[in-house]
């Protein structure tokens, strides 16, 4: 990993003399693999945050969350996720299709573990598993470029209380967000939006 860090991560490393400590870690714990810890703790997760790129450089950050396995280890090397309906913005699926460039931070927030992989990411809505995620608008793939451990002394301890009602399933009709059906964005939505029927099950979001 000779060239995981550049020229700002260096000037703050000799600032405040971490370069050994720096070099220790990329040489020892920074891999371009997904081992068989990592594969377990990945598909045991039920969200994730997700950084994207855009051609002028500007980040974005974005939040994905599903029912735990989700997130799918294909191989040593790549992951794959669903992406469902959101609020019509794309800003992170707009950067992928650009740049492909993502960095994705998992926690695990009751366990107090967290894990990052940087890599590139390409999407397909003809995916052979599309048919393992209801109402998904497309796979994600992500080639794996660097998947390393990192410190979780900050990691607050958080006890879950109950997963989102709206992640889709095959056995119920996933509810509407209730700021769908708010004047302001009601007259607006896509023309096969499921907000757009009068008898869908509003829940607030």
């Amino acid at each position: 990993m000779t060239d995981f860090y550049h020229d700002g991560n260096r000037t703050l490393q000799a600032q405040f003399d971490t370069e050994r400590l720096a070099g220790r870690i990329s040489e020892t714990l920074v891999k371009d693999h997904i081992d068989q810890n990592d594969k377990a703790f990945i598909e045991h997760m039920d969200m994730f945050f997700l950084a994207t790129v855009d051609e002028q450089g500007h980040a974005n950050c974005s939040y994905k969350g599903g029912d735990p396995g989700f997130i799918r280890v294909i191989d040593d090397t790549t992951i794959a996720f669903p992406n469902y309906d959101g609020n019509g913005m794309y800003l992170s699926m707009g950067n992928v299709l650009k740049t492909k460039q993502v960095g994705m931070l998992f926690i695990d927030f009751e366990n107090r573990w967290r894990m990052r992989l940087n890599g590139e990411a390409t999407i397909d809505a003809n995916d052979p598993l599309m048919s393992d995620y209801p109402e998904a608008q497309f796979i994600v793939r992500v080639k794996a470029r660097e998947v390393f451990p990192n410190c979780p002394r900050y990691i607050h301890q958080l006890k879950l209380v109950q997963r989102s009602k709206f992640v889709p399933k095959s056995e119920c009709a996933t509810p509407v967000p209730s700021w769908k059906k708010g004047d302001w964005a009601a007259d607006a939505l896509p023309a096969d939006d499921p907000a757009r029927n009068p008898t869908a099950e509003v829940l607030d979001a």
